[in-house]
């Protein structure tokens, strides 16, 4: 029977033998701490409260918190959105009022205008830490008098100390530790850890069951009280790259997480899929007749948008910690020619099959020194920026074509029905670009 190798053990035994390209595994990354420019973990509110559809996220901060918030989740006109912002104001500051009081009031005003909420998270903020506001502290004795009706949790989504996606692994982290720990005898179950859109969760569903593996749990799941206990049962696929933090604590659960390239694309998504797939023991035929038809789908949709890629010289400044796995689908799928890859923090044990399968031309860079980074974009004139909205209006007023990196984060790209999606959200502002040159 052939053994299948999926391609970033192929490049890295490729690469112990002396074959092939190095891959990127092995390149020592631009390390810099200077000035950074990216959004603070707050903003991933913004997809967390679509998702857990029975939770509410008060943060706790400052009329500018409140402001970033309705500017990045748009106006809202017809829908009360399910986070808000409790305001520290000059009283709480100044010392005239008890802010846990405060908190307590503010608490008991939204559990009786929404009494539908089954969780509600305290998020920290800037101000809220700047001030020592222990809201964990607050939030065990909320958690005291509204259990069980209403469970309470508390992270940080500061600026101070996260960037934007960041602020999901804090929170998926304080769900972690608010699950029970699984029975020794407990059924064996897959945890696919990571927000994800429920269009692409249901197709997933699908593939899972049609693979054979039945008990399928997500976190975070769509309903506070679907997530369930986890310990030596529980094999864990990471969908996001930035989960540094929850996946430590599930493996101190006993979980086994597993590693694979994330999916993106036609080739992160069967990588990603046959990670679990071997783990859980699926024949290969099995495994190739489910995922068949959803690979070709994609691998057409991509193609529709490759020749308007191929060969672009693409730069990645840092934002989501996605970097890696996006330059792994333009270049592999693509066929861009990826400059830099620059990403907040770079966990290398996560990252290596992502970037295993990029060329070792490829430059990294871990944190930020944004002026530096600069000058070294402008030196490269790349076709194609992807950068933070901070970034992109002065390097369009230069005449450079851009990307929003934000983007990528709120919109469904995971998955096979989603890589021409995918595909389609890099080649937009360079289909824009051809559009309005001039000849003269």
């Amino acid at each position: 029977m052939n053994r299948h190798v999926p391609p970033h053990i192929a490049a890295a035994e490729a690469r112990a033998n002396g074959e092939g390209a190095a891959g990127c595994t092995d390149v020592a990354p631009i390390k810099q701490r200077g000035q950074h420019e990216v959004f603070c973990g707050l903003t991933s509110i913004i997809w967390l409260h679509r998702k857990v559809q029975d939770a509410f996220f008060l943060i706790v901060g400052s009329r500018t918190c409140a402001h970033l918030m309705q500017s990045a989740a748009g106006v809202m006109i017809f829908a009360e959105p399910r986070f808000g912002t409790a305001i520290i104001d000059d009283r709480d500051l100044s010392g005239m009022a008890d802010m846990y009081e405060e908190l307590d009031k503010v608490v008991d005003r939204l559990i009786a205008r929404r009494p539908d909420i089954r969780m509600l998270v305290l998020v920290g903020s800037c101000p809220s830490e700047v001030i020592k506001l222990d809201l964990g502290r607050a939030a065990q004795k909320l958690n005291a008098r509204m259990a069980p009706h209403v469970r309470v949790l508390s992270y940080s989504g500061s600026g101070i100390e996260t960037t934007f996606t960041q602020g999901e692994d804090n929170f998926l982290h304080a769900l972690v530790e608010a699950t029970p720990k699984a029975a020794p005898d407990a059924p064996r179950q897959l945890l696919v850890a990571g927000c994800l859109a429920d269009v692409v969760e249901d197709q997933f569903t699908r593939i899972f069951n049609g693979l054979g593996i039945d008990n399928v749990h997500f976190l975070p799941a769509r309903a506070a009280g679907e997530v369930p206990p986890i310990g030596a049962n529980t094999t864990v696929l990471m969908a996001q790259p930035y989960l540094t933090e929850t996946a430590k604590l599930l493996a101190r659960r006993g979980a086994d997480v597993l590693i694979a390239p994330f999916p993106l694309g036609e080739e992160g998504t069967t990588a990603w899929l046959r990670a679990a797939a071997d783990a859980f023991d699926v024949p290969g035929d099995r495994f190739d007749a489910i995922t068949g038809a959803g690979r070709e789908r994609a691998a057409k949709a991509v193609s529709l948008y490759r020749e308007r890629l191929e060969g672009k010289r693409v730069f990645f400044f840092p934002d989501s910690q996605m970097e890696p796995s996006l330059a792994r689908f333009l270049s592999r799928e693509a066929g861009a020619d990826i400059l830099e890859v620059g990403t907040p923090y770079l966990n290398k044990a996560h990252m290596a099959p992502d970037l295993a399968l990029l060329p070792d031309t490829v430059r990294l860079a871990e944190g930020q020194d944004v002026d530096k980074q600069i000058d070294r974009c402008r030196a490269d004139d790349p076709d194609l920026i992807i950068c933070g909205m901070g970034l992109g209006n002065p390097f369009e007023a230069e005449g450079r074509t851009t990307k929003w990196s934000i983007e990528f984060a709120f919109t469904p790209i995971q998955g096979y029905e989603q890589a021409g999606d995918l595909a389609e959200l890099f080649a937009r502002p360079i289909r824009r670009r051809d559009l309005l040159q001039v000849e003269v």
